[in-house]
């Protein structure tokens, strides 16, 4: 049994994170779940949360908006639709992503797919929890 798994983030917008890591802590759709080494292959969506990475070197965290995260026994890679150091995340970066949320539910609210309103509406909702957990 290996001691630390290749652990990689990337965004659209940057690669956050290509580290050796002893364990990853996910907010998986389904609520969550941390990988460790030697974990079974297992792939899950994300949903709005933070992401904690433990590593020899130190513990890191980021914000993520969701996304995929790919675990292989000695490897997790996560695919974040969105994700930033906790360290630089600012209340106006939360506030745009309420704003981005808050939008998406109105815009499904006018069609007609009420499982698209529901999933927006938990978005949102995910998005405010995560401003009054980070005391933001």
């Amino acid at each position: 049994m290996a001691n630390t798994m290749q652990f990689d983030l990337v965004s659209p917008e940057r690669s956050l994170a290509s580290l050796e890591a002893t364990a990853v802590q996910i907010p998986g759709a389904d609520g969550d779940m941390t990988a460790m080494p030697d974990h079974a292959p297992t792939i899950t969506t994300l949903r709005p949360g933070i992401l904690k990475v433990e590593a020899p070197e130190g513990s890191s965290e980021y914000l993520v908006t969701g996304g995929f995260a790919q675990i292989n026994g000695d490897a997790l890679s996560v695919l974040a639709e969105k994700a930033i150091p906790v360290a630089e995340v600012t209340r106006s970066h939360l506030d745009d992503l309420i704003t981005e949320a808050r939008e998406s539910h109105e815009a499904a609210k006018a069609g007609e797919d009420q499982s698209i309103v529901d999933d927006a509406a938990k978005l949102l909702a995910d998005m405010e929890a995560l401003g009054t957990h980070m005391s933001l």
